[in-house]
């Protein structure tokens, strides 16, 4: 394609503006900003406050029509390095000042928009075809491998490596993107070579611009060629933005210096409005969604104004409550969702949907609070399938179980926030290793035991260690604990990002073996789950889509047992399934933890068919009501054992129960401490709808028990486990709250001595 002519861009330049006007890009002040400046500037970098003039008003260049640089406002210095936490009472201070909205930025006065989004080369909307290069040391290190955030496997030297690197070093080497159209480029964000081997990022580069890959156009700063900082380590995305953004089709990154020990080697974005071209029929249909919801990412004073908004419009169907506090003081808040909110219905399954465990991977959160509005406007518009959810399903909605991480990734923005940037806890916890190991105890009382069936398969303790004020647990974990407690859960998905797969329990491995398939007695049902949701997502189910990093999921049918992928001691799936009645999945939403704003929409088409199908799913197997055959009170805690399958579930305080099971003929039968057991065949059909089986139980006299047991019949005596179970959860909610008063204590104490003169 030859150049652009000035007529041209004129015609469409008014256009462009109105599609580059993207809110909330690259809108905090931590972020490490990189700007034009000549080679013998330092590592400190200015910003400056980017406007688009008229075309008809700009300078004409070679490639095309280019923004002036207004004004500068709130000149600052910006250090090539990430700002260390603040303390808690800052955050507390941070926090109030955005409820008030009246935020004052401590380094500058922060643009409220800027100009362009990611072209899409870490979320893969940039084809492996697009990126060229001057030159590769092999096909692992070649072009397509230069996207932003790309991962490595553990072995240098595969097909799948952590960074393009050049085959040469000198300032002769690029990496090059077709955008294929016109595209009004703004900026370029850096990393290094991700490796656990190697060290190798670039420290300055200069971009070039073109219109037909043949002649080319240096950036320019005044009358020199412009230097670009670039990274001082492999990890931290570095941010620069051209002071004179111009229209091109194609972009080069050619690197000046690099690491004195290392090769040149890198992972990059390109930030640009796409240019509507007014001889494309199509090109006004952008992706994005019918649903009319709030796509932005939410911080959390605007999470919270969400969920409001969402019960003050569907006030009879919605609740919101809290399970807990983070370790900085912000609250874990729940969304309910029932047609009799804040009460549990006999017979009626509760579910829940957990995000942000993970705090830098935002797309579930946003997902979750998405599906509130959604079903709210869906069920006043008498949508059937939402009401039948809200009518005959008890739904809870947690989008962040880590606020703390969650709000320091926000900070950095969304494609500054790097890999790991806000994913543990306040105190540096990955809470998805943070639950209790109750597999090896599992495992290790069955290989002790001379009759393993007498060894509990479900409902097992705490470990006594875990229980304790010093144990390294955090106050979000313990609270999804307590929460566990407190509602009777039956189906649960846990939402990630970073990858494009949905994993399944058991994800803790045996004897510590770095992966290995390690299935559950349901894992035929997990599979189902599993199989539910990525076979419904629109990105998961295509056949032709690239793998994120280096695991092709895609020949598993994009689903995967946990251990098989990577053993993970402590998930909260894995604790979910032991603990208490609950199966849980994993599900990795995307190879972008942090999507820009921009895609929202269409992630939400991308999810929201699987997010309500999922959910669906608690209505497959079986259920019932576990009675007293002559009280016809219920009873808690029966067991409900389905032969052939060696994990139990137990009814609840009212005496009913879930099992989830594929269809089938099953052989059930019902255990209670000082009663008969009761025994009965039950069928489960194709479609999502439980079979009703109740039990109407016995009590046994004292005689009739010894002739019972004369006749050798065994009743399980599980009222120790019961006891030492219920123990150890009171211990664990009391350490609980006397760590919370001593942290309460501490933010208070900080707060008075911030105050004093």
């Amino acid at each position: 394609m030859g150049k652009v002519s000035l007529s041209f861009l004129s015609v469409i330049g008014i256009l462009t503006l109105e599609r580059c006007d993207y809110v909330g890009a690259f809108n905090k002040t931590t972020a490490n900003y990189s700007f034009i400046s000549n080679e013998t500037s330092t590592s400190e970098m200015t910003s400056t406050m980017i406007s688009f003039d008229h075309p008809h008003n700009s300078s004409t260049s070679s490639i095309g029509w280019t923004p002036t640089t207004a004004p500068k406002l709130s000149h600052t210095t910006v250090k090539n390095e990430q700002r260390k936490n603040s303390s808690d009472d800052e955050q507390d201070n941070h926090i109030n000042k955005v409820e008030n909205e009246n935020v004052e930025r401590k380094t500058e006065d922060v643009p409220k928009k800027l100009a362009c989004p990611p072209l899409g080369l870490e979320s893969l909307r940039i084809d492996d075809s697009q990126l060229q290069a001057s030159s590769y040391q092999r096909t692992g290190l070649g072009p397509h491998r230069g996207r932003l955030n790309i991962q490595s496997g553990i072995a240098d030297g595969d097909l799948y490596d952590g960074a393009w690197c050049a085959e040469y070093k000198d300032k002769n080497q690029w990496l090059e993107l077709d955008a294929i159209h016109y595209v009004l480029f703004t900026g370029v964000i850096l990393q290094g070579r991700n490796s656990i081997w190697s060290w190798d990022w670039v420290h300055t580069y200069k971009v070039q611009l073109s219109n037909d890959s043949i002649t080319w156009e240096t950036c320019m700063n005044n009358t020199e060629e412009a230097i670009f900082q670039g990274n001082q380590d492999p990890e931290t995305p570095v941010l620069a933005l051209l002071l004179e953004p111009k229209v091109a089709r194609y972009i080069r990154i050619n690197p000046q210096t690099w690491y004195i020990n290392g090769t040149i080697c890198l992972r990059a974005e390109i930030l640009g409005c796409p240019i509507p071209d007014p001889g494309d029929p199509y090109a006004s249909e952008q992706q994005g969604s019918k649903d009319d919801l709030d796509f932005r990412h939410h911080n959390y004073k605007e999470m919270r104004k969400l969920m409001k908004s969402v019960t003050e419009e569907c006030p009879d169907i919605t609740r919101i409550y809290t399970i807990g506090k983070s370790y900085t003081g912000l609250k874990l808040y729940v969304m309910e969702i029932s047609d009799n909110p804040g009460k549990h219905e006999l017979g009626e399954p509760e579910f829940r949907y957990v995000a942000g465990m993970h705090g830098n991977e935002a797309l579930g959160r946003e997902l979750v609070l998405n599906l509130m509005q959604y079903m709210c406007r869906e069920y006043k518009k008498g949508n059937q399938r939402v009401v039948r959810l809200v009518t005959e399903t008890r739904i809870h909605l947690l989008p962040s179980m880590n606020p703390d991480g969650y709000e320091s990734a926000y900070e950095q923005g969304s494609e500054l926030a790097g890999w790991a940037h806000g994913r543990y806890s306040y105190e540096g916890i990955d809470m998805n290793h943070n639950f209790a190991d109750l597999n090896n105890i599992m495992w290790d009382a069955q290989e002790k035991a001379t009759d393993e069936s007498k060894v509990s398969n479900h409902y097992i303790a705490l470990p006594e260690y875990y229980t304790q004020e010093d144990a390294f647990v955090a106050p979000e974990t313990r609270a999804v604990i307590s929460w566990m407690q407190d509602i009777p859960f039956v189906l649960s998905a846990n939402l990630h990002g970073g990858e494009l797969v949905v994993t399944y329990p058991f994800d803790c491995t045996r004897d510590w073996i770095p992966h290995e398939n390690t299935p559950t007695a349901d894992d035929s049902f997990f599979r189902w789950l599993a199989t539910v949701y990525a076979s419904t997502n629109l990105v998961l189910a295509n056949p032709d889509r690239r793998m994120c990093h280096y695991e092709d999921f895609q020949q598993h049918n994009n689903i995967i047992n946990g251990g098989a992928w990577h053993t993970v001691p402590g998930s909260m799936n894995d604790f979910s399934y032991l603990h208490t009645n609950c199966f849980e999945v994993t599900v990795e939403l995307s190879c972008d933890k942090f999507p820009h704003a921009s895609e929202l929409p269409i992630e939400w088409e991308n999810n929201k068919e699987s997010l309500l199908v999922y959910m669906e799913q608690i209505h497959r197997g079986i259920k019932g009501v576990v009675r007293d055959k002559f009280t016809k009170k219920g009873i808690p805690d029966a067991i409900i054992k389905v032969e052939d399958l060696n994990h139990d579930i137990r009814s609840v305080a009212d005496g009913d129960y879930w099992r989830l099971l594929n269809p089938g003929g099953y052989k059930v039968v019902a255990w209670a401490e000082g009663y008969f057991p009761s025994m009965r065949q039950c069928h489960v059909g194709t479609e999502p709808h439980p079979t009703l089986c109740d039990f109407a139980m016995t009590k046994t006299p004292k005689q009739r028990m010894k002739e019972f047991r004369a006749r050798g019949g065994k009743i399980p005596q599980d009222h120790l486990q019961l006891r030492l179970r219920a123990l150890r959860i009171r211990k664990l909610r009391h350490s609980t709250k006397v760590l919370n008063q001593l942290r309460e204590s501490a933010r208070k104490a900080r707060s008075t001595k911030a105050k004093r003169p």
